[in-house]
Parts: structure tokens; sequence; C-alpha cells
């Protein structure tokens, strides 16, 4: 039927590690010879590097959750998710941390107007968390809880795909 092969994903992370390691030693290197403008600088080639690395890490990432959400070979039917008491305890307990940290979010937006003290820092990180909390519930719901239907055509069906 239809592979989704977690080889493509994988080879990603592989190269993503090793664009970040040239950069760190191109960084090293840049170092030792002292050409710095100043400590710490990076360089467009570094940059660069980053980016790329940054890209295939983000590309293998996703291809590796969509193999674990879909698994590795499609096929046609329906297939109703198998029931465990693990995937509630895991949803459970990540509620009760998003509602923490929400919470702890909504003080320091309280706290930032009162005393008129920004901590960019600390509310984008906590934004970030919260957004990484809900995109992993959604996983485990999607993973654990859905009701999966597989549909297949006719491969000489009146449709062009």
């Amino acid at each position: 039927m239809y592979r989704n092969d977690p080889v493509v994903p994988v080879f990603s992370l592989i190269l993503s590690a090793a664009l970040f390691l040239a950069t760190y030693l191109d960084g090293q290197h840049i170092a030792a010879l002292g050409t710095y403008a100043y400590p710490g600088a990076l360089t467009e080639g570094q940059i660069g590097l980053m980016s790329f690395a940054g890209l295939f890490f983000l590309y293998g990432f996703i291809g590796l959750i969509s193999t674990w959400l879909e698994g590795t070979e499609i096929y046609p039917g329906k297939r109703d998710p198998e029931p465990s008491s693990l995937p509630v305890v895991a949803g459970v307990i990540l509620s009760l941390l998003l509602t923490a940290v929400s919470g702890f979010f909504v003080r320091t937006l309280a706290y930032s107007s009162i005393h008129k003290i920004r901590p960019d820092a600390l509310e984008g990180g906590l934004f970030a968390a919260m957004m990484l909390l809900i995109a992993i519930l959604l996983a485990l719901y999607r993973k654990f809880f859905m009701t999966e239907e597989v549909l297949a055509e006719d491969e000489h069906s009146d449709f062009p795909w």
C-alpha cells in the first residue's frame, strides 16, 4: 500500500546534527585564529549553517512524529484505539501541568502590569511551554483516543489523484 518510512526523517536529523557540529567547529576554528570582531560573534557562514540545520531538524522531527502518529504502512479499514489507562493518566497530568503553567503565565502578566516591569523572556518561555503542552495533548488524543479510518479507491477511478 502506502509507506510512511522513517528513513528520510532520520537522515534529516543526522544531517542537522552534522551541520550543528560543523557550525560549532567553525566557531572554534575562528576563535582559535582570533579573527572575531568581538568574542561570541557569529559569521554569515555560521548563521547559514545553523539555519539549514534548524530546517533539517524541524523536517526530521515532523517526519518522525508523523511516523509515530500514523504508523509506517496504511491499510484500508477502521481501527479503534485500544483501551488503556496510561494515556488517560498522562493526559490528566499534562492537563494539570498546563493549568499550572497558564496560571503562572497570568500571574506574570499581572505582576508586569502592576510593577511596570516587562519580563519578556519569562512570558515568552511560559507561552511556548503552554503551546508545547497543548501540542503534546493533541498528539496523545490523536494517537490513543481517535478512531482511524483509511479509505481506498480503485486505481482506475475517475479522480485524477
